[in-house]
């Protein structure tokens, strides 16, 4: 038993140690108002907090989500709105000596001629890259975690006059431990990239009483993308309701729905 758990110990420092160690410096999200046949200038500040040298893979995906919580990074060309052609990084690979820092740079070359106003986006992914190096001292597998960073370069070409479309796609009430929940899965179907907060107001279905008014956090929304807006309801007892739910971007710009809701005592 103890040669089983001094095992495990070494197996958990081994496993650390192997942790990447590279970090974005500047921001996971960068945003350029843009015009035909600009050129922008960006960076990508990255640091080894580590004691050993790392080298880093540097390239562009295209990138979307939705509220069922999946995450996908494809690659360029993928995403009608993507903007990945437009950009050209000035290195794929960089090594950083230990505690070092360094700036990737990159320009956004936008085309002469772009067929529909809005938002247009990619990422830059940051991979460290393992050397890997057999041991004939260590038994077993060695195992090693990889942190990569996706940096979101979001493109917004003359969007002044234009407006998202939020679309409500679903709405449950989940319960986990003490809490309890509203979901509500919000969609862009627009074509420009907003900030909306998802609000309700409660009222009780015999009286018409409002109980309440709860809100979500603020959450970024790409256009053809969805999320999971999350508002606690833990203090509303278990009944029936009547209630309206209004999601508002950062413009004011508002979209309601109706629904019923059941809190049942569970």
């Amino acid at each position: 038993m103890i040669k089983r758990i001094l095992f495990f110990i070494a197996f958990i420092l081994q496993f650390a140690s192997l942790q990447a160690s590279i970090v974005v410096l500047n921001g996971l999200t960068h945003f350029y108002k843009v015009e035909n046949g600009q050129v922008y200038k960006g960076t990508v500040t990255l640091q080894n907090t580590g004691n050993t040298p790392q080298n880093v893979k540097i390239f562009l995906q295209d990138f979307s989500y939705h509220a069922d919580g999946t995450t996908y990074y494809t690659a360029p060309h993928t995403n009608d709105k993507s903007n990945a052609d437009w950009i050209k990084l000035n290195t794929n690979l960089v090594s950083l000596k230990a505690k070092e820092k360094i700036e990737v740079s990159f320009e956004i070359n936008v085309p002469d001629k772009i067929a529909q106003s809005g938002t247009y986006w990619s990422v830059i992914i940051v991979e460290p890259v393992e050397d890997i190096k057999p041991s004939n001292n260590s038994p077993g597998v060695n195992i090693t975690s990889i942190v990569r960073y996706a940096i979101q370069i979001i493109t917004n070409y003359d969007t002044e006059n234009v407006k998202p479309s939020l679309k409500f796609e679903s709405v449950k009430i989940e319960k986990e431990g003490q809490q309890r929940s509203v979901k509500i899965g919000i969609a862009n179907n627009g074509n420009v990239h907003c900030k909306p907060t998802a609000n309700i107001e409660i009222y009780n279905r015999k009286t018409g009483e409002k109980i309440g008014t709860f809100s979500s956090m603020t959450m970024a929304l790409l256009p053809n993308t969805s999320k999971s807006f999350n508002i606690d309801i833990s203090s509303i007892p278990p009944d029936k309701y009547n209630a309206v739910i209004i999601a508002t971007d950062e413009d004011e710009n508002a979209f309601a729905l109706n629904v019923e809701l059941e809190v049942k005592n569970d």
